[in-house]
């Protein structure tokens, strides 16, 4: 297979893996006070650059599919892809990668939750409790599949 084929193909298994994954925990996966699964998913970058594209449309698809505000839909997109892409730029120090979803969301994502969802709770204490979501997601488990397809990568990610 070509490579062109290969990053369309890794981006859209990441970005499906991405929506099934906020659809099936959409529970804890929306709110000021959320654990999202899927943001796992956002160290991807360190082994490809697909992920960038995969996370950021999957990000898209499944506020879409859960009937996200229009402000959530494109702004809580363009955070994923922005710190997708920042990922993607640390990924020479892997304990790096996960810094900027938990950064770029704490910032981002509370802004969207007031102004598109009429949150009630300040902005400041939404930062606190949307970046500890992220730390757990993005920074525990997001780092403890890291390192486990760390150990497969050359099977996974060999064209890369």
């Amino acid at each position: 297979m070509n490579k062109k084929t290969i990053f369309i193909t890794q981006a859209a298994v990441i970005a499906a893996l991405y929506t099934v994954l906020v659809l099936v925990f959409q529970f804890s996966s929306f709110g000021p006070i959320q654990f999202r699964v899927a943001e796992a998913l956002t160290i991807l970058p360190y082994f490809t650059p697909a992920a960038i594209p995969g996370v950021a449309i999957g990000c898209f698809l499944s506020a879409i599919l859960s009937g996200a505000d229009v402000l959530d839909i494109v702004f809580g997109s363009l955070a994923t892809l922005f710190a997708a892409l920042l990922s993607y730029q640390l990924r020479r120090s892997k304990f790096l990668v996960p810094i900027p979803p938990i950064l770029v969301n704490a910032l981002v994502i509370p802004f969207v939750l007031k102004y598109a969802y009429f949150e009630a709770d300040p902005v400041p204490l939404m930062m606190l409790t949307v970046g500890a979501g992220q730390l757990f997601a993005a920074g525990i488990l997001g780092m403890v599949l890291l390192f486990g397809l760390d150990k497969v990568k050359h099977v996974i990610f060999k064209n890369n």
